[in-house]
């Protein structure tokens, strides 16, 4: 018996619990009461829409459930930001679905809601897959307009997006399930198809009581811009429909009929299950994050047949880089070791520190996986670069722009799992979400910080004393202490991945099981947007 596996296994497991409880809320939108309004409409919620409009027993790979997550207390919350997002299978076919919640907020859009759906729209931008947007808002939520409203990545964005798709060919349906109000209503007209549900569905620029004030007008919303003011008069819209069932079924027929996706050419063959069992994911990752680990045992839990390809193994070791294949797929692997290592120059390296020589390793391991037109994946449990005047000599930080370097102008597929530490410099150079990962997901184990909680507590304690001193306060050790707590309380809440997903810094949280699934999904995704761009580092400091 292995007692130390068995606790991590149990606290593990644990989380993913708590993860699964936490989802079982958030599914329910704005609560049984909202939720029985629509049903008394004869409307479907969000989340039965997309189970009746995906195929039977195929995934769906959620986007952003946790968004907004503990945020917009004051305004009664905003739960999966009042919208759904997720890649799905529709005919046969990946598809983006984007469907507004009417349980929150009769679907009206706050900031976060904004950032999901755009963020919906670059996945489906970026790997050319059709968008079905199942429209049921309100429009803008008023009380924040001057956060939503007006700039560059706020609302008049999707629309923005909405024509540079369907100039590239993106295939883009709507359908207008409930309201559709304002600038709104933009969406789905300005999508290459558009069908309306009679009696729920409406679409106009101002509704009826906004009529009224503006030019005195009497006129109610059906006439004003039901299905047959749209289907037969102003011919915005181009198919009518009884029900919501009737108008999912038009989405799957129209969708069954579309051309084959161009190929980018990324290497398939039959999937295997990794020899190692997928299970002892849970039993091997520490409650500490400070504990050392073997990757490797992470590794061999998510390739087909535990058949890895080691990169450079004896060099730069604390950056294990390698071949292998997920559910088929071909793919390069780059991730942490978290054991101590030795180099041969006798170099004592810690676990999770990016040294010069793996910087080295893991650049010319990306290039190479350019080279040879391999999607990278990243396994996230990293601590930063090493520090100190040995470091500085050495040239870390050249090696560590290398690095930089090699991963923001990689023109293959990223795809980042963050299983444990994303801190600092390291949450870049392991493709962080600046370095546009096509999709990067968190273990409930994730920490995301600028460093480790404890370091910038007493960090932040010393400044915050050096302020008070200033000020000529007296600083007992019980108040010292009582400061402590507070700021490291604050900041631990801060690093975790439930904080990063409501802001979108991940795409969600998983789990550790989901991997392999998330990374096949993401890559099958990628490989319906051939490669146009020649890959090039330009300048890099050797």
């Amino acid at each position: 018996m292995n007692i130390e596996f068995n606790k991590n296994e149990d606290i593990n497991k644990q989380l993913v619990y708590e993860l699964r409880t936490k989802l079982k809320k958030i599914y329910q939108g704005g609560g049984e009461k909202n939720a029985a309004k629509q049903k008394e409409k004869g409307k479907l919620l969000a989340r039965e829409r997309i189970a009746y409009l995906i195929d039977k027993d195929s995934d769906f790979l959620e986007v952003g459930a946790f968004t907004a997550d503990g945020m917009y207390a004051e305004q009664g919350g905003c739960p999966a930001a009042g919208v759904v997002c997720g890649i799905g299978y529709v005919s046969g076919r990946q598809c983006m679905i984007v469907a507004n919640d009417a349980t929150v907020k009769a679907g009206a859009w706050f900031p976060m809601t904004a950032k999901k759906n755009l963020r919906a729209q670059e996945i489906a931008m970026e790997n050319r897959l059709p968008v079905i947007y199942l429209v049921d808002s309100a429009g803008v939520y008023l009380p924040m307009q001057d956060e939503i409203f007006p700039d560059k990545e706020h609302f008049g964005r999707m629309f923005r997006n909405n024509a540079i798709m369907s100039s590239e060919g993106i295939v883009q349906i709507s359908a207008i399930m409930g309201s559709c109000v304002a600038g709104g209503a933009y969406l789905p007209i300005m999508s290459d198809e558009a069908m309306i549900v009679d009696k729920t569905g409406s679409v106009f620029l101002a509704g009826s009581y906004l009529v009224k004030s503006a030019i005195g007008e009497d006129v109610d919303n059906e006439t004003l811009g039901g299905a047959t003011t749209h289907c037969e008069i102003s011919g915005v819209t181009d198919y009518k429909h009884p029900n919501d069932q009737a108008c999912l079924d038009s989405i799957r027929n129209i969708m069954s009929m579309l051309g084959a996706p161009e190929n980018a050419g990324f290497d398939r063959i039959k999937p295997a299950k990794p020899k190692a069992k997928e299970e002892e994911l849970y039993g091997i990752i520490p409650e500490n994050r400070d504990k050392q680990y073997e990757i490797m045992d992470i590794i061999n839990r998510l390739v087909d047949g535990s058949d890895f390809e080691e990169y450079k193994q004896g060099y730069g070791q604390s950056i294990v880089c390698g071949l292998g294949r997920i559910d088929g797929w071909a793919v390069g692997i780059v991730a942490n070791q978290r054991k101590v290592v030795k180099s041969k120059k006798g170099e004592m390296q810690f676990g999770g520190v990016i040294y010069s020589d793996s910087a080295d390793k893991a650049s010319r391991f990306i290039m190479n996986c350019n080279q040879k037109k391999i999607p990278l994946v990243f396994l996230q449990d990293v601590t930063g670069f090493m520090v100190g005047s040995r470091s500085e000599h050495g040239g870390i930080i050249k090696d560590g722009a290398k690095m930089v370097n090699a991963v923001a102008n990689s023109v293959v597929p990223k795809f980042t799992i963050v299983i444990g530490n994303s801190y600092g410099a390291g949450n870049y150079a392991m493709c962080g979400k600046a370095y546009d990962p096509r999709l990067i997901y968190a273990w409930p184990t994730a920490k995301i910080a600028v460093m480790g909680g404890a370091q910038a507590a007493k960090t932040l304690l010393q400044i915050q004393e050096a302020s008070l001193k200033a000020k000529g306060e007296v600083i007992t050790p019980e108040k010292e202490a009582e400061m402590l707590k507070e700021i490291t309380d604050k900041y631990d809440n801060q690093t975790t991945p439930y904080y990063a997903a409501s802001r979108l810094w991940v795409d969600g949280i998983i789990d550790p099981l989901e991997t392999r699934k998330v990374i096949s999904m993401g890559i099958e995704a990628a490989n319906q947007s051939p490669i146009t761009k020649k890959f090039s580092v330009g300048i890099i400091q050797t």
